[in-house]
């Protein structure tokens, strides 16, 4: 196919697709399907081998959120039956990091509801970075903490963080229809402070809200320009109790079209598959590893993942490996650079869904013959919504994480 051949030869180089490409693998069939997926492959395996980097979240303050992201379990006025409690202490955070750890995960992101941190909860979660980092060598901690105030990046940083998640989620043109609290600029700005703070930005999208295939287009381009160095690619998980629990938009072969596409437009960055993978992607979660090269391990913010270790065997059976602590992520032009587009031209170049407060989110579209820039139908498969579980285990319980 004319169309994969040009996405590889660009990817190889770093260099952007057209709009028109973007939405072409969209709008590829399923009997085409495996060839998106061994094109994007070619690309991932370019930058990042076949590592996998294993990230594990820890939810440091659970609902109650005064914001009203309809994605969102944690929402204003939601009644999903999710955990509800107040802030982790310090070392209640590091023991339920050190699960993740132990599992694998060479990164920590300390997730919190909420419009955004005061100051007095930066310094709580400055606290829990210094017990995480005194405790394990070596460990990435990112924070998901919500919009930034000033000074409030550059205070992470010193407590060690290494990086911030703030996820634009959905295109600018649509943001009004899933958020009223907040705007898509608010965003833009948190990231841009944590960009010039130094700190690695993190930042994604939730896809399967109803979105069409301009809209997630859209908001790939806009990540692009943003420059994260991780971008999550989290799958709505329809919570019963918040607006969007009828929104079962997604098939895993949507899903994987979707991860085809962020990466033939993001080529050197970290693809994250974020929340959701285990309710969307289900059987077809190892072809999933060829073309982001990160996930979560073990459970989300409020909602339970597979198994840690069948995550691990998972990879293992596809054939790849474990990125270790000791091993660089990113490729050597965008580890020691300091900016550009997300990557090309030149230029050098944490979030899950299902639950975050104005901090994260994820899920999918549309079913992939739809044409450009219109909505796409509903699956004709029944929703699958015995895959949704609260989490019940590990931050804010008595009972042993899932890692």
């Amino acid at each position: 196919m004319d169309l994969l051949n040009t996405l590889v030869d660009k990817g190889l180089r770093r260099e952007l697709p057209t709009r028109e490409e973007a939405l072409a693998v969209l709008a590829t069939s399923d009997d085409d399907l495996l060839d998106v997926v061994a094109a994007a492959g070619k690309v991932r395996r370019k930058w990042f081998g076949r590592r996998v980097k294993l990230n594990y979240l820890v939810n440091l303050k659970s609902g109650l959120c005064p914001e009203d992201c309809s994605y969102c379990s944690q929402r204003l006025g939601s009644t999903a039956g999710i955990l509800k409690y107040t802030w982790l202490k310090p070392d209640e955070a590091s023991q339920a990091a050190a699960a993740g750890l132990a599992g694998g995960a060479k990164r920590v992101c300390l997730v919190a509801s909420g419009r955004g941190p005061t100051d007095r909860d930066v310094d709580r979660v400055s606290e829990t970075i210094k017990a995480i980092k005194d405790q394990n060598d070596g460990v990435e901690v990112c924070a998901c903490l919500g919009l930034l105030s000033d000074g409030q990046a550059e205070r992470l940083r010193e407590a060690g963080a290494d990086a911030y998640n703030h996820n634009l989620n959905t295109s600018e043109s649509t943001y009004g229809e899933i958020t009223s609290t907040h705007t898509y600029a608010d965003r833009v700005d948190t990231v841009n402070k944590a960009h010039a703070a130094g700190l690695s930005a993190c930042s994604g999208l939730i896809a399967g809200m109803g979105e069409s295939d301009e809209d997630l287009v859209d908001v790939v381009y806009a990540l692009r320009e943003l420059d994260p160095d991780s971008v999550p690619v989290n799958f709505l998980i329809p919570f019963e109790g918040t607006p969007l629990a009828k929104e079962w938009n997604l098939t895993p072969q949507r899903c994987l079209r979707i991860l085809a596409m962020v990466r033939f437009v993001c080529p050197d960055v970290e693809v994250r598959i974020a929340g959701g993978r285990e309710v969307h992607l289900r059987t077809l979660q190892p072809l999933a590893l060829h073309l982001a090269n990160s996930i979560f391990l073990g459970d989300y913010l409020t909602s339970e993942g597979q198994a840690g270790q069948a995550d691990l065997d998972m990879i293992a059976d596809a054939g790849f490996e474990v990125e270790g602590a000791d091993q660089v992520t990113l490729p050597e032009h965008r580890a020691t650079a300091a900016g550009g587009g997300c990557g090309s031209q030149g230029s050098a170049g944490c979030g899950s869904h299902e639950s975050a407060g104005c901090s994260s989110h994820a899920d999918g579209g549309v079913c992939g013959t739809s044409a450009p820039g219109t909505a796409a139908p509903a699956p004709a498969a029944e929703p699958r919504t015995d895959l949704v579980a609260v989490r019940r285990r590990g931050a804010g319980t008595d009972l042993a994480p899932n890692a």
